[in-house]
């Protein structure tokens, strides 16, 4: 028994009955195993939701940091590079995706189902940003430069919400609108955009 086969069996419920188990007691039921087994692995059923995205993203980035060419590009590149293969990853369960959408309007009608996956993303923008500190890829800012890795979080949701809803062949406008989000982020936050955008507001509010 492995963590994955607890994931699958939970995934395939949903997609046959359009609903999650009744009850640890129902999945365990379906994947023949005594109930005390699955809690050698989950306290609970939230918790192999919580494991299902969190899986998303690691099988991502697990796939990424093999990849010599990967190792080689920008930050702004292996941002790129891991919004395109995340959903790729997220296509091949889109029907379990969409069922959670349906079910509480994901991703911000769900974000406790997220929140593993929120976390260990956290770790990997903040890897990304200090890569971009180093290469002067990215500018830091006091007490701009911690918001940052939370301006990332709303990306990767806002990809998140435009690739559930994107009907386009082949979700071509989600590459897209990965490319215009990732390139408007790195401009603002890599040369002095932004800067002078809190120039102009500290400028308006001491004339008030």
């Amino acid at each position: 028994m492995e963590k994955n086969t607890i994931r699958e069996a939970y995934k395939r419920y949903w997609l046959e009955n359009g609903k999650r188990p009744v009850s640890v007691f129902a999945l365990c039921k379906v994947l023949d195993i005594p109930e005390s087994t699955f809690y050698e692995y989950y306290s609970a059923m939230e918790g192999v939701e919580r494991d299902i995205w969190l899986d998303f993203f690691q099988r991502t980035v697990d796939q990424l940091k093999d990849d010599p060419t990967y190792q080689q590009y920008t930050a702004q590149e292996k941002l790129l590079a891991f919004y395109f293969l995340w959903v790729q990853k997220l296509k091949e369960d889109r029907s379990y995706v969409l069922q959670q959408h349906q079910r509480s309007q994901l991703p911000g009608g769900q974000l406790r189902q997220l929140s593993d996956f929120k976390k260990a993303f956290y770790d990997y923008a903040a890897g990304l940003i200090k890569e971009g500190y180093l290469t002067t890829e990215i500018k830091e800012r006091k007490y701009i430069s911690d918001q940052y890795v939370h301006g990332f979080w709303m990306q990767a949701l806002f990809v998140l919400k435009y690739w559930i809803e994107d009907s386009s062949l082949n979700f071509e406008m989600t590459d897209a609108a990965i490319e215009k989000a990732v390139h408007l982020s790195f401009q603002l936050i890599q040369s002095n955009t932004l800067d002078s955008l809190l120039d102009f507001g500290k400028f308006i509010l001491t004339r008030k």
